[in-house]
């Protein structure tokens, strides 16, 4: 099992957390795109580090053009020496249109032709290919000397996706190399039920395997030492579920549990701007209908037997003294031994 962990903030801090988390012994390091550019921090995260992979988790693809990514992506492949891997994420219509001033269509299939010329584009610079990509969204066919940056003799980059919805998962099968199901409002139930059976329909039309996609471990955890711990956590994870919960795009989570009145009331809170009042409107019952507990010690065995079908997860351990560090280092050294087969029980090929 790889172990990822986040480097966030301006995009100057990111050179020295990424050499931090290198040092402490993560195999990925990862950066969202919130209020600063992914493309930017992961490649000064490539200047101070030498082993981990750098991902960016994700990057907004629609604002952009394939070839915009595509070129960037190129470029920090390069610098990195073949490390990078670029999580696409398409985001939803208001903020595509509303935020970022763009263009909204059907997402799981624009999508599949982005990263369909994403590839043909570097395909033209490393293999010297004819431009001959044509879609229904995009178009590549024109490349001349000035604007070809050429070989760069590593692997092309690797192509992770985001998804919530199943015709998203379905692409992921189909086209991506990671498969990124979204951490912020995830349940183990949903991923078994609706998104890895989609990932599967996609594997199984595009003649892949469960080989071809490393799969990152999703769905709610608690993680605790003392069980007087798990009321405190299941609270605090209120934020995050009132968040994304307020939009529509991830009620089908909710629904999967029954939660489909929790969804609407905290979408009508959204629309009337009533943004402190969502955290409380989640009761700590539905957090606990969506995660799942564990305890700290017992993780490399919850892994083994949860989240098999993983071979790379997200984690964050308390670091308050020296001894919570040397206990960490020891608890990640256990994790990474861990051995999953990558492939979800009951959906083999």
């Amino acid at each position: 099992m790889r172990l990822t962990t986040g480097i966030g903030g301006w995009p100057g801090d990111a050179p020295e957390a990424a050499r931090r988390a290198e040092e402490l012994g993560y195999d990925i390091v990862t950066c969202g795109e919130l209020a600063h550019d992914s493309m930017l921090t992961m490649a000064l995260a490539a200047t101070t580090t030498e082993r981990v992979e750098l991902q960016t988790s994700v990057t907004i693809a629609f604002p952009r053009s394939p070839m915009v990514l595509a070129m960037e992506a190129w470029d920090i492949q390069q610098l990195s020496g073949g490390r990078f891997s670029i999580g696409l994420g398409t985001q939803v219509k208001g903020h595509n249109e509303r935020r970022f001033g763009g263009t909204w269509s059907a997402p799981a299939p624009r999508i599949r032709e982005y990263i369909d010329m994403m590839r043909a584009v570097w395909d033209s610079w490393e293999h010297r290919s004819a431009p001959a990509f044509v879609g229904n969204e995009y178009r590549y066919t024109l490349m001349s000397p000035n604007f070809d940056p050429g070989p760069i003799g590593h692997r092309f980059p690797k192509i992770g996706l985001a998804m919530v919805g199943a015709g998203m998962a379905r692409v992921g099968g189909e086209r991506a190399d990671v498969i990124m199901p979204h951490g912020g409002i995830m349940s183990d139930r949903y991923m078994r039920e609706v998104l890895l059976p989609a990932v599967r329909r996609g594997l199984v039309a595009s003649g892949r395997t469960w080989s071809d996609v490393e799969i990152a471990a999703s769905g709610y955890l608690v993680l605790y030492d003392d069980e007087k711990e798990i009321e405190h956590k299941l609270l605090a994870m209120r934020q995050a579920l009132s968040f994304y919960g307020s939009t529509r795009t991830y009620h089908a989570v909710l629904e999967v549990h029954g939660l489909e009145e929790l969804g609407q009331k905290l979408h009508s809170l959204s629309l009337q701007g009533r943004w402190d009042e969502m955290r409380e409107a989640v009761p700590i019952e539905a957090v606990a209908e969506l995660a799942q507990v564990c305890r700290y010690d017992d993780l490399p065995g919850f892994l083994a037997e949860h989240r098999e079908y993983a071979s790379r997860m997200t984690i964050a351990l308390p670091v308050r003294s020296d001894a919570d560090r040397e206990r960490s280092s020891e608890l990640m050294a256990r994790i990474q031994t861990v051995e999953t087969p990558g492939v979800p029980t009951g959906l083999e090929l």
